[in-house]
């Protein structure tokens, strides 16, 4: 497993100065992002990223709603193997019907960008939480219709909000669930209110071991009140020196067994 970026978390500097944010995003140790809108970005994009030795596993397209091959292309070209749907609004997340057709449209995505051999996959919101379908969360249910290529990136601050355990509901969810956005804060739709990992309310050491066929960690803020260069670096180290101890943690066990 391995940490990344969403770049819309620094949208704004980005706008003022792509190659020079992602140069700040590697001096700060990041060797993946996720970046979004990247279809009108990618030729800059791609340059940065190269000039920089970044790499894009993942990225966040409008697959359900824009053209499907340019959104490919774009990725194949930036190197990125899985895009996501990032966003459906709360109203097509309130009826079983509405999610059928939802997750019909994915499945399709999914053959077509398999000829591209990219992954296709879907990021929650709240809504998808909070909504009930058939005695479990719009979610839930909506994982059940989809076909087995296509993976879950689950939000798990999105998670807490919608009023679900982040931990309990990926060990609900299982292998369906490649990555995840880390996030922490107060678990509230205030998103200035977010904070670094391990500052807030949501478990996030839980969080990652409870994802047990985790590709990628993707670190976000919706939004920030402090220096979000800041607050990217302090997630960092955070998630960093966890991996450390618990890496040191296993080499003892080991030689203890030995």
């Amino acid at each position: 497993m391995s940490y990344s970026l969403q770049l819309y978390t620094l949208r704004d500097a980005i706008a003022e100065d792509l190659p020079g944010t992602i140069r700040r995003v590697a001096d700060i140790g990041y060797t993946q992002v996720e970046p979004y809108n990247f279809v009108a970005l990618a030729p800059e994009l791609g340059a940065a990223l190269k000039e920089n030795g970044i790499t894009a596993p993942s990225g966040h397209a409008p697959l359900l709603s824009q053209d499907q091959d340019e959104i490919f292309a774009a990725a194949k070209e930036l190197g990125i193997t899985t895009v996501i749907d990032p966003f459906l609004p709360a109203e097509h997340w309130q009826d079983a019907g509405d999610i059928q057709s939802t997750a019909a449209k994915l499945n399709a995505a999914a053959k077509k960008g398999a000829e591209y051999g990219i992954r296709v996959g879907y990021h929650n919101h709240a809504w998808e939480l909070e909504s009930t379908i058939e005695g479990q969360t719009a979610l839930e249910y909506f994982e059940t219709l989809l076909d087995p290529e296509v993976v879950l990136e689950v939000d798990t601050y999105w998670v807490a909000v919608g009023g679900q355990d982040p931990v309990e509901l990926l060990t609900r969810l299982g292998d369906r669930v490649r990555l995840i956005h880390i996030k922490d804060g107060p678990a509230t739709t205030d998103t200035k209110a977010q904070q670094p990992a391990g500052k807030g309310t949501i478990p996030v050491l839980d969080v990652i071991a409870a994802a047990t066929s985790l590709e990628v960690g993707v670190v976000e803020f919706d939004d920030y009140s402090g220096d979000v260069f800041e607050g990217i670096a302090e997630s960092l180290r955070f998630l960093t020196a966890a991996a450390s101890v618990q890496a040191a943690e296993g080499t003892a066990s080991g030689e203890a067994r030995a």
